[in-house]
């Protein structure tokens, strides 16, 4: 049972994470070991840094105190802060190297796809020019200017049915036979008899 009890660590024998850790390491044969004395100063330097700190750390959150009172009697909001370091910080990019590459190269893209569409626009023109230009629209177009001719009130006193049918005959000459209409007052005469 001895043999069990030296293989195993006991938990007592376990040195602890933290402070108490440097105390139980043991002092390596390669660091010259301190005299009482030099033990004793080095203790007392390290006390005096500590209380340095202490000191340093106070002062340092008075200062801070002081200044947001400074900022707050001046009226500097840190929303005011905030809109300030924004503004700083986009100046900042903007005036940087890449910012004005990227710009530039926007700005000429954007001015090559401003020639793409203008001549893209100049292209579609052309094509509804030449379609204006063939037999077929000709054509389209006069039958249209006959029919508004036609529609118009000084022109004819014909009803939209003619106009409609010597349009689509081509020949305005022929007039297709008038339908009597069936007006309110015609319709109670014959309603009456």
């Amino acid at each position: 049972m001895e043999e069990a009890d030296q293989g195993a660590v006991r938990p007592d024998s376990i040195p602890e994470i933290g402070e108490d850790a440097v105390t139980s390491v043991t002092v390596s044969p390669s660091i010259p070991t301190l005299t009482e004395e030099e033990q004793e100063e080095l203790r007392e330097e390290l006390l005096r840094v500590e209380d340095e700190i202490l000191t340093l750390s106070q002062v340092l959150a008075t200062k801070e105190n002081q200044l947001a009172d400074i900022k707050r009697k001046l009226g500097i909001t840190p929303l005011n802060e905030l809109k300030q370091n924004l503004s700083k910080s986009w100046q900042e990019v903007t005036t940087s190297t890449a910012y004005k590459k990227t710009s530039e190269g926007l700005s000429v893209a954007g001015q090559k796809a401003t020639a793409a569409f203008n001549n893209m626009g100049s292209a579609i023109s052309r094509k509804f020019e030449d379609v204006r230009n063939t037999p077929t629209f000709k054509s389209f177009e006069e039958k249209v200017e006959t029919l508004k001719v036609k529609m118009s009130p000084a022109a004819s006193q014909g009803d939209f049915g003619d106009v409609l049918t010597s349009t689509a005959t081509s020949d305005p000459s022929v007039v297709v036979e008038k339908q009597p209409e069936a007006t309110p007052i015609a319709l109670q005469e014959e309603h009456l008899q």
